[in-house]
């Protein structure tokens, strides 16, 4: 995700006419964090702001943050006809609008008053008395509008509206995936990520580890599975640690070195391993992939998991479809094909190296797979390492596997037929 200019956000500091609920309090100062800063809301919503929060109220800030982020394009295209200039407001004042609107139109339990009456007060304790009028006429007019209608026909733009995406990201789709698996990411991306059923029971065998997303895991069980019997394992772009979990579960035996550029991720990696895998054989060392020290030598197996643009995570991370633009996709490419060709010039012979993203963008998948050349390094079929999933029992017996292989690479599309995070890998080796 892009960085933004940081400012300091707007917080509630006005005692209210009428009491605002400590959730939408939470909710309405991490949704202007999330707007005018760098920061996310995944760490915002895991941070010190929830944490004295009862769970009911937790729960409550959550499902309004992620929702207003999921539906913010939706939102705005509803609330614009209503607002009586055409120039949007002050950001804390959409803030507060898009509060309101997200649980009139998307929460059937919030009573419409206790949304409306709570928005209107948030928009003056945030000290913008001025707008509460506006506020209070736009939210009633939302409840009494009939309900959108869904067209017989609708454009990429159409859909891209409704189903709160930017347009230019929704035509890619289109163009690169068909208009209805196009049609069923979007739809996916609008819900809170459920569980797949690639694993079901298998899940057992990881004991107290936590829960990965179904694309998530099976990227680490690709990487682990590509090659038995590994001694020395890079994961080069480990945090938040996940899938170096699963490595380490899958070769307990083996050296695994795990690195990462960001100090602050990889103590949180480090603490995360500590807890979760006591005794593991992993290092955690702070370095950029790209120039790791000649000392640490060559490696059986590598996984690649580089940082990208991430349009297949929306569901989990709504708030990148508001900061993406076309041009960060160049921006990302040229540091994958740097990532990756460094981490193939250490891979040992007859060493594998499992290059992976969690993106839908061809600019970060195909074409950089395309770009790097290494001698006597050639890229193989994902598909024998899948099917060997499937006769180990790692993968659930009726788990349908179909079409997630094309052209060799992996590729999971969020939707009907995968419940879960869009991922692309291509499997590399040397000989």
């Amino acid at each position: 995700m892009q960085s933004r200019g940081v400012k300091a956000p707007t917080v509630v500091t006005t005692t209210p006419a009428v009491k605002i609920s400590v959730a939408r309090v939470a909710a309405f100062e991490i949704l202007e964090r999330v707007a005018t800063t760098s920061d996310h809301s995944d760490d915002l919503l895991h941070g010190r702001r929830l944490a004295g929060l009862s769970q009911a109220d937790r729960n409550l800030a959550t499902a309004l943050v992620l929702g207003v982020l999921r539906w913010q394009i939706a939102l705005d295209a509803r609330v614009k006809p209503l607002l009586l200039r055409p120039e949007a407001p002050a950001q804390p004042i959409m803030t507060a609008i898009r509060l309101g609107a997200f649980q009139l139109l998307h929460m059937d339990r919030i009573p419409a008053h206790a949304a409306l009456s709570e928005s209107v007060e948030l928009v003056r304790a945030a000290g913008q008395a001025h707008a509460a009028g506006m506020v209070n006429a736009i939210l009633r007019k939302l409840t009494r509008q009939a309900p959108a209608g869904k067209p017989l026909f609708e454009t990429p733009a159409a859909v891209a509206e409704r189903l709160g995406h930017p347009a230019w990201l929704v035509e890619r789709w289109v163009a690169n995936y068909g208009r209805a698996a196009a049609i069923g990411i979007c739809e996916y991306d609008q819900q809170e990520p459920k569980a797949g059923d690639l694993f079901g029971a298998a899940d057992g065998e990881i004991g107290a580890l936590p829960r990965l997303d179904d694309g998530s895991r099976l990227v680490a069980e690709l990487a682990a599975g590509s090659l038995t019997g590994a001694k020395r394992i890079w994961d080069c772009c480990a945090a938040p640690g996940g899938k170096t979990l699963m490595l380490t579960v899958r070769h307990p035996e083996a050296e695994v070195l795990a690195t990462d550029v960001s100090p602050r991720r990889l103590k949180s990696l480090a603490e995360r391993l500590e807890r979760d895998a006591p005794g593991s054989k992993v290092r955690t060392v702070e370095a950029d992939a790209t120039a790791l020290p000649e000392a640490e030598g060559m490696f059986d197996l590598i996984l690649c998991d580089v940082p990208c643009s991430g349009t297949g995570t929306l569901a989990r991370n709504p708030e990148i479809r508001h900061h993406l633009r076309p041009s960060d996709l160049a921006r990302q490419a040229e540091r994958q094909r740097a990532l990756l060709g460094a981490a193939l010039g250490r891979l040992a012979p007859g060493g594998r190296l499992l290059y992976s993203t969690c993106s839908l963008e061809p600019e970060e998948n195909e074409q950089v797979v395309a770009s790097v050349a290494v001698e006597g390094v050639e890229r193989v079929s994902l598909e024998p390492v899948l099917d060997g999933l499937k006769e180990q029992g790692v993968l659930a017996a009726d788990a349908s596997v179909q079409g997630l292989v094309r052209d060799g690479f992996l590729r999971t599309l969020p939707g009907p037929g995968f419940q879960g995070d869009g991922f692309f890998a291509g499997l590399f080796v040397r000989s």
